[in-house]
């Protein structure tokens, strides 16, 4: 069982935050200010990710294209293979609070000499999008991790909707400022930006720690200070089932989002040539033509994205459950990819993307993180980390091979929509054996105590 599971709410009146945020979701007394710090440190870590991601996308497609794009996504999974055992190392030597900390301040180096790089004249396409791609998953799994052990499954359960607010309003945030100030500060600036915010997400870290260091029980505060256990990430998910399918999950998850990126990135570029040829794009260059289109984009699908997290997960988690939330989002994935398959223009991948994006950053995002409420800490973490980058990573891996493989046999754009109908087809059946695991677990959601994996 959790250490956190004997935690309750602190028995006063709510304060005037608590009924401001129980308009969204159930908050209990005292539980508003945790939820904020947490929600403001989220939606930075989350706008930052989005200006990086904007540069990402500029640079690769421009230097490389949609295909190298792909391909370099496999990488990426390559890499973790050494730096998932190493944050699992790290993590059972120090502290939560020690374990953000370095973790954060490893990557903001990072982006320093990216900065330098860039401005000397560097190509940077390829080593930059392996580099996104291993931060992004592991500070945000780092990120929820976290939480989860903030939180127990009641809590998280409740809470974890607020928070998602500030995850979805942050991505939007940060694609909107990005394809705003693109072109004013260049793609080195943003990354200067972003380092600079996320020096403030390990403060809110600090704070959020400190909080239930002082305020929580000799549990909670045993639990902020001690590292965890020495079993590494990859063994508890190898060696636990109800793990195993929540990264088989990941994989087939993925492989149908990033083969959907290609498609939609396939036909942005070839929009961006075509307006640079015909002279339609004025003064702009290329890469301008698809940081715009890509922050437009993102824009719309963060924006989609933050209305769905606000009124509708907590009402889905309180009337629903996280189980039934699974299977929302692979339903809306498989009438998206039907109606490109038939109709496979720009105009509608971009629509489609949109629905299935949103739903991916609000619904599916929430849910797949409360997954792991009803399970120990050394899984919250390692095993979160593991299925968040190496499994998130392989399943590009695998993406990787259907685009070479569609590309060799020509493979149209209703081609490849149609292998993704496919594999949503075995996504739901992999979401119901999910479901019923997790009902073995949590066989009320709403009781407590829950049964917790070892």
């Amino acid at each position: 069982m959790s250490t956190l599971d004997t935690i309750q709410p602190i028995p006063n009146r709510k304060t005037l935050l608590d009924r401001f945020l129980s308009l969204f979701t159930d908050i209990q007394p005292g539980e508003g200010l945790g939820a904020v710090l947490l929600t403001v440190n989220v939606f930075i870590l989350l706008g930052s990710y989005y200006l990086l991601k904007t540069v990402r996308e500029a640079l690769i497609l421009s230097e490389s294209g949609a295909e190298v794009k792909s391909y370099s996504a496999a990488g990426q999974a390559l890499l973790l293979l050494l730096i998932v055992p190493g944050y699992g190392f790290v993590a059972s030597k120090v502290s939560r609070v020690s374990l953000i900390t370095w973790v954060t301040l490893f990557f903001i180096s990072h982006l320093v000499i990216f900065y330098i790089l860039g401005v000397a004249g560097y190509p940077l396409g390829v080593p930059f999008f392996l580099w996104v791609g291993i931060f992004n998953v592991l500070v945000v799994a780092q990120f929820w991790g976290f939480a989860n052990d903030l939180y127990n499954e009641p809590q998280g359960k409740r809470l974890f909707p607020i928070v998602g607010v500030g995850a979805s309003l942050g991505a939007w945030v940060g694609s909107k400022l990005a394809s705003r100030i693109f072109q004013v500060v260049g793609p080195y600036g943003l990354m200067l930006l972003a380092a600079g915010a996320l020096l403030a997400c390990i403060l809110l870290s600090y704070a959020s720690n400190h909080r239930e260091r002082t305020s929580g029980n000799d549990q909670q505060r045993k639990n902020a200070r001690e590292p965890l256990a020495a079993t590494g990430g990859f063994r508890l998910v190898l060696t636990q089932r109800y793990l195993l399918l929540i990264a088989i999950l990941t994989v087939i998850a993925n492989i149908t989002n990033t083969t959907g990126e290609y498609l939609f990135g396939r036909l942005v570029t070839e929009h961006a040539k075509y307006m640079v040829a015909s002279g339609a794009a004025g003064q702009l260059a290329l890469k301008d033509i698809i940081a715009t289109t890509y922050g437009d984009f993102f824009s719309w699908v963060n924006l989609v994205g933050f209305l769905l997290q606000c009124f509708l997960v907590s009402r889905i988690f309180k009337y629903f459950g996280v189980r039934v939330a699974l299977f929302i989002l692979p339903c809306i994935a498989l009438g998206s990819y039907g109606l490109i398959a038939a109709i496979p223009l720009l105009h509608i991948v971009r629509i489609g993307k949109i629905l299935e994006n949103s739903t991916d950053y609000s619904i599916q995002n929430t849910t797949r993180h409360a997954l792991f409420l009803p399970t120990s800490r050394e899984t919250k973490y390692k095993a979160q980390a593991a299925i968040e980058t190496f499994f998130w990573r392989l399943g590009d891996v695998l993406q990787a091979g259907v685009v070479f493989a569609g590309t060799l046999l020509a493979f149209t754009i209703r081609g490849f929509a149609i292998v993704n109908i496919v594999l949503v087809i075995a996504w739901l059946g992999i979401a119901w054996l999910i479901y019923r695991e997790h009902r073995r677990l949590v066989p009320n959601e709403n009781a407590e105590p829950v049964r917790k994996v070892a």
